[in-house]
């Protein structure tokens, strides 16, 4: 009875987090908040304001719109959200928009359309969207998930209201350890999950090709395979990365995200696919290892949160890390291994928003996950009481989430004022 909880829970979380997004998730997600407040007015609005927690606005500020001409920041995307927006394709809010449209959100800019503020004391994902029109208004709030709305108001009516904290779809973290993750991608039926698992490597591959034929962001996908030849540790840190350049870069393509994030979507999943091709294994072998990797990822991520100073291109990273370490016949010592090896080795890459920058840090964490299981594969580890890493591969995983989650939060912070102007070093 446990297993069966366990593996219906593992598979409500692939559902819930493995779901295409197109862009960007923090613009997108303003875009909807956007789209929606928007679509319960009833009106297209005479003016819209929007609070917005710091990670949120570090998110956007560097990154490119999808479909917004190159534009970037959170105006533009949430002025597009109200004008071509579509609430109902949610993190593909923006799939509908035209040139059209973005030509009359710059003069709806102009004209003083918008305004928006650093909203404080909030969850770290944050979005509040009024839209008002003569003496009536409409408000939509959304809190620790991209599509977790947890208010929707009315000229003062309350049409909706969900406590953040208590998601009924929320996984219940007591079935989840590195042993119980592995047995059910051993043992699973693949049947409940191979459509999520098709649509990943189809999507994230596209993307991915994308960007490796042409010219997005600071195209480091191009660069290492220019740079550094076509092996398969190359191949696999260029595929992650050049899905990276080209979605950082403004690309139109979906990708399937993992914890809310399309960058590590790509990451959990791209050096898997890639290596699963190098290695000919049959194709339900990739699938499992997929399930390593996204499950891994997930795991790891939920003692971080969702928005912080920490990188999330290493959780992922690790992830597929020990997915590479289960292709190639890895035992679970093997596994716990490469995720501490890499933990130890690039725990602590520091977020900076999203932006071209995200490809090479991707880049840097596949590469050492890559380390990390030829390491493992060799036997060795780093030693419990170096730095963070403890004898229980699990208590490593607990003490760099608590890093991420406490011992950044000031950091956050004042990475969040550097790149706003209101503190100079």
């Amino acid at each position: 009875m446990q297993t069966e909880l366990r593996n219906q829970d593992y598979i409500n979380a692939l559902k819930r987090e493995l779901i295409p997004a197109l862009g960007c998730t923090e613009p997108i997600a303003i875009a909807y908040v956007a789209a929606k407040a928007r679509e319960t007015l009833g009106v297209f609005p005479d003016y819209m304001e929007m609070l917005c927690s710091g990670n949120v606005i570090k998110n956007v500020k560097g990154v490119k719109v999808p479909n917004a001409c190159g534009m970037r920041g959170v105006p533009i995307a949430a002025t597009l959200g109200a004008i071509g927006g579509d609430a109902s394709k949610e993190l593909e809010v923006l799939q509908s928009v035209t040139p059209e449209h973005v030509e009359q959100a710059k003069q709806l800019l102009e004209n003083h359309f918008f305004s928006y503020q650093l909203a404080e004391g909030v969850a770290n994902l944050y979005i509040s969207a009024t839209a008002h029109y003569q003496d009536h208004f409409a408000r939509v709030t959304v809190v620790n998930h991209h599509t977790c709305i947890t208010e929707i108001v009315k000229d003062d009516t309350l049409l909706y209201q969900r406590d953040p904290d208590s998601v009924s779809d929320e996984p219940d973290w007591k079935l989840w350890s590195i042993h119980e993750i592995l047995d059910f991608a051993d043992h699973a039926d693949l049947a409940p999950v191979q459509s999520l698992l098709d649509q990943q490597i189809e999507k994230n591959t596209a993307i991915s090709n994308e960007g490796l034929s042409h010219p997005y962001g600071a195209e480091v996908g191009r660069t290492l395979l220019k740079s550094y030849g076509q092996d398969i540790r190359t191949r696999a840190m260029a595929k992650a990365a050049a899905g990276s350049d080209a979605r950082m870069g403004g690309c139109t393509l979906p990708v399937v995200i993992n914890s809310g994030s399309g960058n590590q979507g790509m990451t959990v999943s791209l050096p898997v696919i890639e290596y699963a091709r190098e290695l000919g294994v049959p194709k339900e072998k990739l699938y499992r290892a997929l399930l390593v990797s996204n499950l891994l990822s997930i795991y790891q991520k939920h003692y971080i949160g969702s928005l912080s100073a920490f990188c999330g291109a290493v959780t992922a990273a690790c992830g597929s890390g020990a997915a590479l370490t289960y292709l190639s016949g890895g035992d679970y010592a093997a596994i716990c291994r490469t995720i501490t090896n890499t933990l130890a080795n690039v725990g602590g890459i520091l977020c900076d928003g999203a932006k071209s920058s995200c490809a090479a840090k991707i880049a840097s964490a596949v590469d050492a996950a890559i380390l990390a299981h030829h390491m493992s594969m060799n036997g060795d580890s780093f030693q419990p009481g170096e730095g963070i890493v403890l004898e229980d591969t699990e208590n490593t995983i607990k003490n760099i989430g608590y890093v991420g989650r406490v011992g950044m939060k000031d950091t956050d912070v004042e990475i969040l004022h550097l790149m706003i102007g209101s503190v100079t070093p």
